[in-house]
């Protein structure tokens, strides 16, 4: 379990939990809500890590979003350097997956001096992946119109547990090659309940994000991964990623979708493990 406690930082107050022992990292996703168990990545990273899962603006306990502070991709990287500087820490990794490793993008192009390294997969750069034909967001995909009527109906409030958790598993066996990895899923005891605020602005700010020119300028060194099957950000978005941030390094997962930490458990355990191994040879 992690550990919760309270950052009342320059931005605002903010539900953190942190657990483990090791260098700094922090970790979070855009649209996503955590509790005291955090979810498997995170979890996985605290064997080796101290970890600070953060609980955006309007997440759990944190403050809400006012007229400066809002829940923009920009807004919310501040957001995080405040809690960093609140807590002290002087330089920091930051993991995130799908849109978590979004802001770890975002965050090395802002605030590069306060990141060691980020570790990031299922990613893009720009809001281009929602219209390749291998993503699930794109119009012409076979999946998208289910998806979109999924979307919907867990806006319900009056749905039942079951009926949330059937649709939830509808939407992450879009996302899986390896479909028997829903089922270890559900045995991870996890969270990252999905806030629909956070997620209706995020798909509004979407076709305006594209960073990718300033990746080009930023020298932190960037772990990226990708499932050759990811039908959220498709794989030639991560590899993109990785050619044009200068220190990057992709890592390519053959038998994966979207969740590598699931479809390919082990080999995903020796990359984190390699990751850390190679940082430290790095000090």
């Amino acid at each position: 379990m992690f550990e919760k406690l309270y950052v009342d930082a320059k931005r605002g107050k903010f539900e953190v939990f942190k657990k483990g022992n090791g260098e700094p990292l922090i970790y979070t996703h855009h649209y996503s809500q955590f509790n005291e168990n955090g979810d498997y990545f995170s979890q996985l990273l605290s064997k080796y890590y101290t970890v600070y899962i953060i609980n955006l603006r309007g997440a759990g306990s944190s403050d809400g979003s006012t007229k400066e502070c809002t829940y923009s991709m920009e807004d919310t990287v501040r957001d995080l350097e405040s809690i960093k500087e609140k807590l002290g820490i002087k330089k920091w990794t930051m993991a995130g997956h799908s849109t978590g490793g979004f802001l770890a993008l975002y965050y090395a192009i802002l605030y590069p001096k306060s990141l060691k390294e980020i570790i990031a997969g299922g990613i893009a750069a720009s809001g281009e992946y929602m219209n390749h034909a291998k993503s699930i967001y794109n119009e012409g995909n076979p999946n998208h119109n289910r998806l979109m009527e999924i979307f919907k109906l867990l806006e319900n409030q009056e749905l039942t547990i079951e009926e949330k958790r059937a649709l939830n598993k509808e939407w992450v066996m879009m996302s899986l090659h390896q479909k028997d990895a829903y089922y270890e899923m559900l045995n991870i005891k996890q969270s990252g309940k999905v806030l629909s605020d956070r997620l209706n602005y995020f798909s509004e700010e979407l076709p305006y994000y594209n960073i990718t020119n300033q990746l080009r300028d930023t020298e932190t060194r960037a772990y990226i991964y990708c499932g050759i099957y990811d039908a959220q950000c498709p794989y030639e978005f991560s590899k993109e990623v990785s050619l044009n941030m200068p220190n990057a390094k992709l890592e390519t997962f053959n038998e994966s979708n979207h969740y590598p930490f699931f479809e390919e458990k082990e080999k995903f355990i020796n990359y984190v493990e390699d990751i850390v191994s190679s940082s430290r040879k790095s000090c």
